[in-house]
Formats: C-alpha cells, structure tokens, sequence
C-alpha cells in the first residue's frame, strides 16, 4: 500500500480527471515542511514533469515556535534546492499581528498564510494554489463541526476545489489518509519535519485528533472512513440545495436598495429548508459568510416571514441588519432612512409635475363645461374649478392630516386610512397627497378622493388630474 506507483496514480487520475494540470500553467504549493505537504509536493514534481507544468513551492514561518520555525523554513529551502524546485518563503510576525487585531492564532495564521498563499500565485501567474489536507483533516473537521453544532454546509467539510476570484484552491490528497501519506514518504525517502505544536492537545483540533477520535473509534474503528463518507454525502447534498435556494431567491425575492425584498407568499410555499437557506444566503450576502449568523436568529426571520396572519414586524437581525415585514412583502436590509418631507406647488391648471420621490407624474389640465367625476379615483379625477383655491400643493403626509373621504360622512385619519387599505409603513411617506392652498387633502392617488370640489352637471371648468409612473427616460406616463 502507498508505494510511490499506487498513490501516484492515485492522484495522477484525479488531477487528470479534474483538469488541474495544464500543459504550460504553474502550480503554487503550500508545504509547511511536515509529511502531508512534503508527500503534496513529492507527487505534484512527478506530474509537474509529465504534464510540462511549472511548480512554485510557498512556505509561512508563522515564527510562533522561534528557532523550530527558523528551521523549518530553512529545510523547506534546501529540500526544494535539491528537488529543483522553485521556493518562496515569507517570515510573518503571526503573533505581533494578533496582538494587534485580536484574533485567535488559527484565524490569523491562516488568513496571513492565504494572502502569502494568494500573492505568490499573482506574481508567478498561477491560477492554482495546492494544499495538503488529507482525509484525516477531512474527518477531524467534519466532528469539529458536529460538536459546534453545524448544518450540511458545515458537515460537507473541506471542498476538494474552490474557486476564488481567478484562482483555484485545489486539494489533491484529500481522500487519502495519513498512513498512507506516512507510508509513502517513508517507501520513497521523502524527507519531513515535525511540529511539536501538533502535540499540544491545548488547540482546538489536537485535542480532537489526540483524544476524542481514539475514543470514539473504540465504538467505531472505522469512524474515519465514515466521517469522510457523510463529507461527501453531504457536500453533493449542500451543492443540490444551494443551487435550489438560488433559484428560490430569484423568484420570491428582489433588490431593494441595498437589502432585499421578499414576497411572504411566495416564501410560505418553499419547503422549510429552503426557507431556511433564502434567508441565510440573504444574510450572507449582506454581512458576509465570515459574519454567520445563529440557527435561531434565522430560524426566527423565517418565521415572521412565513407567518400565515398578514402581520407588521421589526426586528433587529444584527450586523446594521434588520428584518421589515409589512403585511405580505418583507424587507431584509440595512435600516432605511426616514423619507423627507416634500412639498410641490402647483399654480396652475396646466402644468406637469414629476414627484421624484414616489416615482410619479402629476398632470393637470383644464376642461371646460360639464364632466362626470369618475369613479374609480386610482389613477384620475376631476375637480370643480370653482371650488378649489390655488395654487395646489402635493405633499406627503404629516402628523394629524385628516380627510373629508366622498362617501363618508365627516373626516377620517389619513393614517387609518393607510391602516385600513394596508399600506406597508415604509411606504406611507412616500404616497403624495394632492391639497388646496387652504391644506384640505383633495386626492390621495390610489387611494380616496375628498367629497370636495365634486364636478356637478352645471360645472362650467373643470381641472383634470392624471397620475402615473414617471419614466426619466420619456417624461411618458
């Protein structure tokens, strides 16, 4: 087993199969010096060679373990000198940036590796970046993740391929396991160092390798093998449903700004998983995947959406995020800002006026001798001349307006009359209301015309007014 052959083919067929071996192309390796990455770029100089590849080997001195990191750089060095290989090392002060940032050693190891990692390959043109996770790594994190709690997502573990911007993270021993990396290294005379770091069981991960996963595999031997294999399953299974949730958030969901709107409907219909991985890809999308956000925080933005009763709800999600449901159409977003007021004159009966702030155009015109009011006041309505003090104003609304609504006897509250058609709040002050120098509400579009100004049979001059959506582009209706 792990003869240099049997793994080599091994891999041979695997970067065949995924096409990550150009004729031409370069190829960055990450290689601590240990006998994962060593055994990476034993392998990949062989393919190197056979597929005319150029290969850049790339080492991080952390410089967490002084003299042990010094001389693990300096062995990386000389190895790839007499493997005729190209080396970049970088010595990076991991734990001055700590102190500065705050992060936790393998969060910031990790993210400086990556952006040497990342900057290695622009100026070799490398669109590949190879690393050495193999399937221990890969059952390790998989009950890493099961421990905290994780989702499929999660329980997918390590992807084998990722694709970043213009390169690729690719992982080519990622289903072969340490005794065989160990094995062939030994078989082959590839030479190593150790990181005595991996034997201090105070990190997260040791204590998982060192102590948990023997315990475990007094119950089940093969526990390795089986954490790997729910890897894979539920890799293809996160993959299927992401894609679902793509697709779902096209159809129930638009841009808002800088948030999104959600048709309630629509989303009520989803299966609860899709439900729950819309509005996780939302969050994502708006704090970011390294911001997660708790299971019940989205459990909790799920159900206010899918609630049945038409319902208003605000609630804060975090991040600067907040969820908006008002009756059948959510927001999830940044908090809008407060509509300012506005205010438009009219002085006359002629005249086009775009409300820019509600996206709509007002026309007037004069009509002279008798004309029917309408009935249906969403779109027009006409007004005895002679019965209304110019100039006109249209406005939004302010605290205390009141309406004379045709059909009603008295007045009623613009604000309940808002409440009653179930006009979402965010848009309230943004509906013009149409009014007479003297401030009584004439017309609000869409909505109620007042009993005001009614056009009767022996009315001699009438002013029409039309409303619709303003187009910039036309000034059309």
């Amino acid at each position: 087993m792990a003869a240099k052959g049997d793994l080599l083919a091994r891999v041979r067929a695997l970067v065949q199969a995924e096409g990550w071996l150009r004729e031409g192309a370069c190829v960055v390796a990450a290689v601590s010096g240990g006998p994962d990455s060593m055994a990476l770029l034993h392998l990949l100089r062989e393919l190197a060679g056979e597929a005319g590849v150029r290969l850049v080997a790339a080492h991080v001195n952390h410089r967490f373990r002084g003299a042990e990191s010094d001389a693990e750089a300096s062995f990386v060095k000389r190895i790839c000198e007499a493997w005729d290989v190209d080396c970049e090392v970088a010595e990076i002060d991991v734990p001055a940036y700590i102190a500065s940032t705050g992060m936790n050693p393998q969060e910031a190891a990790r993210e400086k590796r990556y952006a040497f990692l990342r900057e290695t390959a622009r100026r070799h043109g490398a669109r590949t970046i190879a690393l050495g996770h193999h399937a221990d790594d890969q059952a390790e994190t998989v009950l890493m993740r099961l421990m905290r709690g994780s989702g499929v997502g999660g329980l997918a573990g390590i992807p084998m391929r990722r694709a970043e911007k213009e390169l690729e993270l690719i992982r080519p021993l990622l289903r072969i396991t340490k005794g065989e990396l160990l094995l062939y290294d030994e078989r082959n005379g590839v030479p190593y160092v150790t990181d005595s770091s991996n034997a201090d069981p105070h990190y997260f991960r040791n204590a998982i390798r060192l102590e948990v996963m023997p315990l475990l595999e007094r119950y089940n031997p093969q526990l390795r093998g089986s954490l790997v294999r729910l890897a894979e399953l539920a890799s293809a299974d996160h993959d299927y449903l992401e894609a679902e949730a793509a697709k779902a958030l096209a159809d129930a969901a638009s841009r808002e700004g800088e948030g999104w709107s959600l048709q309630c409907g629509r989303f009520r219909g989803l299966h609860v998983a899709l439900q729950r991985r819309l509005i996780k890809l939302i969050l994502d999308c708006l704090a970011g995947p390294r911001s997660p956000q708790p299971f019940e925080q989205v459990e909790e933005v799920s159900a206010a959406i899918a609630a049945e009763a038409p319902a208003v709800v605000r609630m804060d999600v975090g991040s600067g995020i907040v969820l908006i449901r008002e009756y059948d159409v959510a927001y999830i977003g940044p908090s809008r800002p407060a509509q300012a007021a506005f205010a438009y004159r009219v002085p006359e009966a002629d005249a086009d006026v775009n409300v820019t702030e509600s996206g709509l155009i007002f026309r007037f015109r004069r009509a002279d001798g008798p004309h029917t009011s309408p009935s249906d006041f969403r779109r027009e309505a006409f007004f005895d001349e002679t019965d209304i003090a110019w100039p006109l104003v249209i406005r939004n609304r302010r605290p205390g307006d009141r309406m004379d609504p045709m059909g009603l006897n008295g007045s009623k509250k613009v604000q309940d009359m808002f409440v009653d058609a179930k006009i979402p709040r965010s848009e309230r002050d943004q509906r013009p209301l149409l009014t007479d120098s003297a401030d009584r509400i004439l017309w609000i579009p869409g909505l109620r015309r007042s009993r005001h100004a009614v056009p009767g049979a022996g009315a001699h001059s009438v002013v029409h007014v039309a409303c619709g959506p303003f187009r910039p582009e036309t000034g059309a209706d």
